[in-house]
């Protein structure tokens, strides 16, 4: 039986419909829109699995886990997402062990990884500043620099106030420029720059796979195990 369009139904594009759901906070519901895994049913015993088959669902998961690697997760980040307060560490940022998949296609993947950093950036930031003092902790030299340029700055600023630098402007550019040189001779010979390195690859490392493999959720949920009434 067929039917006949009608003139008084509502056609939403379907970027205009992505972008209510995003900013309604129903993300969960866009996450589950761009998985592109499809949802067939096979008898196990009439279904081999071929070389070839197992060799193509490799190389789609190599692709999705190097597609993470290939955009910028911060394009959609801004100063309002530090401004809000922390999700919580244990129900929103670590969850539950539902709350991870495997991203089924690369654009599932970018799309948790700009929502998720944008929900978790303070988290993530906190997570940074973790693994750069553990990263000073495992490297003491590198800690011995980095509170000697402080101290540095600070016997600066504090001999510029006492003498009067302010009326000398090209001795204090010059004792400045002479500042800059001797706090940079500190942070190469005492690896300051290597201990910022593995922190931020560290960092960056988690950030992405916590990112692209932790499901997307509603903005506002309700505690778990509390069923709505």
């Amino acid at each position: 039986m067929a039917f006949s369009s009608n003139p008084l139904s509502l056609s939403v594009p379907e970027p205009a419909f992505e972008s209510w759901l995003r900013d309604s906070g129903y993300l969960e519901i866009l996450d589950h829109r761009t998985s592109s895994i499809p949802n067939t049913y096979s008898d196990p015993s009439t279904t081999t699995l071929t070389n070839s088959t197992i060799t193509s669902g490799l190389i789609s998961l190599l692709l999705t886990l190097l597609s993470l690697f290939t955009f910028n997760p911060f394009s959609k980040l801004t100063t309002e997402d530090f401004s809000g307060q922390t999700p919580s560490w244990s129900y929103g940022f670590v969850g539950f062990c539902d709350s991870y998949s495997f991203p089924s296609s690369p654009a599932q993947a970018r799309l948790r990884v700009h929502e998720n950093v944008k929900r978790y950036a303070r988290n993530y930031a906190t997570l940074f500043i973790l693994f750069f003092a553990c990263t000073l902790y495992q490297m003491p030299l590198a800690l011995i620099g980095l509170l000697s340029c402080l101290a540095l700055w600070d016997v600066f600023k504090f001999c510029s106030n006492r003498w009067g630098l302010d009326h000398h402007p090209v001795i204090q550019q010059c004792l400045v420029r002479i500042a800059q040189c001797v706090a940079a001779v500190i942070v190469i010979c005492s690896n300051v720059q290597m201990a910022l390195f593995c922190a931020l690859g560290f960092s960056y490392t988690g950030m992405i796979l916590h990112a692209a493999f932790r499901k997307l959720t509603s903005a506002k949920q309700p505690p778990r195990g509390r069923s709505a009434r």
